[in-house]
Formats: C-alpha cells, sequence, structure tokens
C-alpha cells in the first residue's frame, strides 16, 4: 500500500482560474505620485486636508508620496517582473484641470501619455480610472460633490482624458468607492474635504451617480470599449438573524453600503427603503426627471472592492454611526475573527458570498475584483520583507474568489490592493498594503514575499 504523507493530507487542491482571467494590481493617483505642485498641478482636497494639523497621521501628505510621477518607468519595469497583465490606476484631476472646469493642462495629460506608453510597451492593460478622490480644491471651494455641476465637469474630465488616451486605453472607470466620497467624505468627516453634513452626504451620493452616468456617456461617446464602475462592497449580517430588529438594522446597512449604488447603476431607481433618507436630510430635490436614465447608462463591468464583511444589531439609544448618516440605533459589535494592520476582521467567505449575491441579484454584469488586500506591519530585512499573514490574506481570498466562480459568479479578473506601499488617506505612511515595499526616505522598492507569491499564482492562472 503506498503511504501518504500528512501534509500530502493536509494540502487543498489545485485551483485553476478561467482562461482568460485578468491578473493585475491597483494604485491611485494621490497615493503615488507625488510631484504635487509639479507642471500645472493644483491642491486637491486631499492636499488642502493634509494641511490641516490632527487630519492625517502625523501630518503625513502625498506631496512627494511613491514619486511615481517621476519614477513611473522604474515601477512598470517591476509589474512586468512581476507578471501582471493588468495595472489599474487613476489620473488626477488637479493635473489635467487645475482649476477643475476650465481648460486642459497639456502637460498634465504628458505624464499619463507616457505612463500608458510604457505599459503597453511592457505588455501591460491599462485600467483608467477617472476619479479616485483628489478633488481640484476649487471645486471643493464651490460646495464639491455637494453641487451639482461637479457631475457635469467629471464629465468635461472624462472626455479629455479619452481623447488625449482613448486610442491605446480600452478600459475605463468613471468612479472609485463613491461610498467614501460622500460618506466619509462629508458625513463622518473621516475623508476629505473633511466635511460632517448629513445632508451634504446624500447630496454628494446622488451627483457623484450623476456624474458616473456623465462620465460614462461620454467615455462612450470618446470611443470606450469597456466601462465600468467601482464600489466598495461587503456582506452585511445581522448579529441576531432571528430578532427583527437585527435584520431590520442589518438591512439599512445594506441599503446605505450596497443597494444606494448598485440599484441606481443596474436597476435604474433608488432602493424602496433608502429613498426616504433623501428626503429626511433634504436632498430629495436633487434626484429630478432623467437623472435616473443617466445613471443607468449601460456599463459593461462591475468593478468589486472588498476588504472585510460587517456585522449589525439593533441597539436602542445607541449613538449612530455617522459613516451611514440616518442609522441611528445601529451598533456595530465585534466579530471574534482575526484582524489585519487596519483592525479589520478578516473573512473570506464575504467575498465570496458578495460575488454570487451580485451576480444573483444583478445578472448580466461581468464582474472584477478591482481591489483586494491587507496592511499588515511590514520590516525590510536586508533586501526581504516576509510577509506570510498577507499571502495568507491573498491566498484565502482568492479561493473564495474561485469558490465563487464554481457558484455561477461571472468573474473576470483579480486586482490586489496595492501595487506598493502609498499614502493611505487619513493613516498617511503608517498603514502597509503592498506587494511592494517602499522605503519613503530614499523611495527604494523591494518586492515582498507575497509578490513574489503573487507573480507565480498570475504564471500559473492559480492557487
Amino acid at each position: 500500500m503506498t503511504s501518504v504523507l500528512p501534509q500530502e493530507i493536509a494540502a487543498p487542491s489545485r485551483l485553476s482560474f478561467p482562461q482568460g482571467f485578468r491578473w493585475g494590481a491597483a494604485t491611485a493617483s494621490y497615493q503615488i505620485e507625488g510631484a504635487a505642485t509639479e507642471d500645472g498641478r493644483t491642491p486637491s482636497i486631499w492636499d488642502t486636508m493634509s494641511r490641516e494639523p490632527g487630519r492625517v497621521f502625523r501630518n503625513h501628505s502625498g506631496d512627494v508620496a511613491c514619486d511615481h510621477y517621476h519614477r513611473y518607468r522604474d515601477d512598470v519595469r517591476l509589474m512586468s517582473e512581476l507578471g501582471l497583465g493588468t495595472y489599474r490606476f487613476s489620473v488626477a484631476w488637479p493635473r489635467i484641470k487645475p482649476d477643475g472646469s476650465g481648460p486642459v493642462n497639456p502637460r498634465g495629460l504628458d505624464f499619463y501619455d507616457r505612463l500608458v506608453d510604457e505599459l503597453l510597451a511592457n505588455g501591460i492593460a491599462p485600467m483608467v480610472t477617472l476619479y479616485h478622490w483628489d478633488l481640484p480644491q476649487v471645486l471643493e471651494d464651490r460646495g464639491g460633490w455637494a453641487n451639482r455641476d461637479t457631475a457635469y465637469y467629471l464629465a468635461d474630465l472624462a472626455a479629455a482624458t479619452i481623447a488625449r488616451l482613448g486610442d491605446r486605453v480600452a478600459s475605463w472607470t468613471t468612479l472609485n468607492e463613491p461610498w467614501c466620497s460622500a460618506f466619509l467624505g462629508y458625513a463622518s468627516g473621516d475623508h476629505a474635504p473633511g466635511r460632517r453634513d448629513p445632508q451634504a452626504a446624500y447630496l454628494a451620493a446622488h451627483h457623484l451617480l450623476l456624474g458616473h452616468g456623465l462620465a460614462a456617456q461620454a467615455l462612450r461617446a470618446g470611443g470606450a470599449r469597456e466601462l465600468s464602475i467601482v464600489h466598495v462592497l461587503t456582506r452585511v449580517n445581522p448579529q441576531n438573524p432571528h430578532d427583527p430588529h437585527d435584520r431590520d438594522a442589518a438591512s439599512l446597512v445594506d441599503g446605505l453600503q450596497n443597494r444606494i449604488w448598485l440599484d441606481p447603476v443596474l436597476r435604474g431607481h433608488y432602493p424602496a427603503d433608502i429613498l426616504p433618507l433623501f428626503e429626511r436630510f433634504g436632498a430629495a430635490d436633487a434626484i429630478r426627471d432623467g437623472d435616473l436614465d443617466v445613471i443607468s447608462t449601460p456599463i459593461d463591468l462591475l468593478g468589486v472592492n472588498y476588504y472585510q464583511p460587517a456585522l449589525v444589531r439593533a441597539k436602542v439609544g445607541a449613538v449612530g454611526q455617522s459613516n451611514y448618516p440616518g442609522s441611528e440605533g445601529i451598533d456595530f459589535p465585534p466579530q471574534g475573527l482575526p484582524v489585519t494592520g487596519m483592525d479589520w476582521p478578516i473573512d473570506a467567505t464575504g467575498l465570496g458570498d458578495t460575488l454570487v449575491r451580485l451576480s444573483r441579484d444583478y445578472p448580466g454584469t461581468p464582474l472584477m475584483i478591482t481591489e483586494n488586500g491587507s496592511a499588515y506591519h511590514d520590516i525590510l530585512e536586508g533586501d526581504r520583507v516576509a510577509d506570510p499573514d498577507r499571502i495568507a490574506y491573498f491566498d484565502g481570498h482568492l479561493r473564495a474568489v474561485h469558490k465563487a466562480i464554481e457558484r455561477g459568479a461571472d468573474v473576470r479578473g483579480y486586482l490586489a490592493w496595492s501595487l506598493m506601499d502609498n499614502f493611505e488617506w487619513a493613516y498617511g505612511y503608517d498603514k502597509r498594503f503592498g506587494l511592494v515595499y517602499v522605503d519613503y526616505d530614499t523611495q527604494r522598492r523591494v518586492p515582498k514575499d507575497s509578490a513574489r507569491w503573487y507573480s507565480q499564482v498570475i504564471r500559473d492562472n492559480g492557487l
């Protein structure tokens, strides 16, 4: 009888992803570019917020960040060495239109011209995101996303950008995580512009979605072959599924985290249980006739960013979570799960369940994981960063993606967050999500163990 080693018994079976599955990584302009005042770029809302004492960890800013603006060729070479097939990046609105709504700055577009050419020369497909949170400060001074005009200015940005890059870029994304822009930017104040105004948050939510629709139309007119919007989505569970109050609380959070963003784009209407919140906070008049027809302009791909599941319970008299304006009496209890360096609970089944739910509730729209990753306290020792926890995180979440595909989810690709360590918004440089370690003092790049592991996954198209 042939003996079987214990490790052979315990080893998970090999998994292969569908042929043509797209592998890559993602970044965002303000988080990596630096060069904050070069070639005509003007301040964004994050430049402004980072200069307000106490708003960002140790008053860090993106003034230099990873200096990608000057080091992009080396960074693209790293991507090529890792075998990335897709690179998702965002353009900086203040580079391309320094006054937010006026003439195009050719020097701003020149940078993305060079970046796209470099990517293509290395066999990497560019995926361009128009808006990843760096609104020009001049537009915030006019009301920001609470001002309807900003939606139309986003469409102008879309037209200008695709006019320059559309001959080489096939895949375009309008917005990254409008939930964060609206609710963290205008309700909780944790993100730029740092406002705490629930009415402005709901106005921003609608105007962001309107901007998506208008930008999608401009991109399609400019020849875009693949249109998408990216949402941060999650599974929301009631703590006690038998308690109707907990179930109602979970439904409300699901509405504000997931359905308020999905239903207008993919069904052409807002969720019935969420519309009263627009009325309550004085934002209902923002929803004008014809807006939802624009917002539901057909897309080709839905981008899914996933980091953690949510557990919700009703708690009479609890202070409402400002991340979800209108959620008074709702609490988010500890989940008893391992956590990342962000203290975010780790549960890969939440990603798999979300993908299956999306394919069930919104059939016909292909999905792509556009961000997924974890921060840990990484230590550079010589030429190596050992990060086994991040490898375990990626492995578990990729297995959940594969299982979701087996369950019928139409998932077309996976982009790790992030290509490199970077400016992590209000956390400054304290949190590291990268596959590649960045020494911010010297700008030296060192691929972590997770980068080598991910490179093998890409080569094998599987685990």
